[in-house]
């Protein structure tokens, strides 16, 4: 008779724990008795991830490209140091363009650097119906380049580096050449330099000599 009290009491017991466990999972996942589910961190009021963007935060419209990548040597006291360097050039195709020059034990690091230098080094470029206001001829060392208007719907004409920051710029119509070394730095650098010499022409009232008199009668 106690070997089967035991029993009797052994299976009453796991019973009430089975219907404990029962009602606390209900009460944590929400059964049938209404109550709220717990958040553990893996709901939607979670924080987002390291990689997720807000909506709130501001969206950066830069453009950016890369002109030329380089494996440079430093001879160091116990050898030799490799690097890698990066000309990199950003714009928004609304007048404002850069160019970076950044180095690094590898290209992803170069490029970070070309990208923050060239961001600190931002002109805006003059333009007047989608080209640039004048004619324009620069030298830079051995770089020599040249610049003129277009007529709306002529396009970039031009190669190169010079192609590629016209458009970042956002100049639709324009003709470049370029007249000396074939260094793609140089030419950037010259190339920025000379948009940031461009100048907008401004239209000057000319009163013409009726007006003149007119004004003098007036006076008198």
């Amino acid at each position: 008779m106690s070997e089967d009290k035991k029993t009797t009491e052994g299976a009453q017991a796991s019973t009430v724990s089975q219907g404990a466990a029962a009602t606390v999972a209900k009460d944590i996942y929400g059964g049938n008795s209404g109550g709220a589910k717990r958040n553990f961190g893996g709901g939607g009021n979670s924080r987002p991830r390291r990689g997720d963007r807000r909506d709130d935060r501001p969206k950066d419209d830069m453009e950016q490209r890369i002109l030329e990548v380089a494996r440079v040597t430093r001879v160091m006291a116990g050898g030799k140091r490799m690097n890698f360097r990066a000309c990199v050039v950003i714009g928004d195709k609304k007048g404002n363009v850069g160019v970076g020059l950044g180095k690094g034990a590898d290209v992803t690091m170069a490029v970070n650097k070309a990208v923050n230098r060239a961001k600190k080094t931002m002109i805006n470029v003059p333009m007047v119906n989608e080209t640039i206001p004048h004619e324009i001829f620069h030298k830079m060392g051995a770089a020599r380049l040249m610049f003129k208007p277009a007529k709306k719907g002529r396009g970039v004409i031009a190669g190169g580096v010079a192609r590629v920051i016209l458009e970042l710029a956002g100049v639709k119509n324009v003709t470049a050449k370029a007249l000396g070394s074939k260094n793609k730095i140089n030419n950037a650098r010259c190339t920025i330099e000379a948009l940031s010499l461009l100048r907008r022409s401004e239209i000057k009232e000319v009163k013409s000599e009726k007006s003149e008199k007119e004004g003098d009668k007036k006076a008198e």
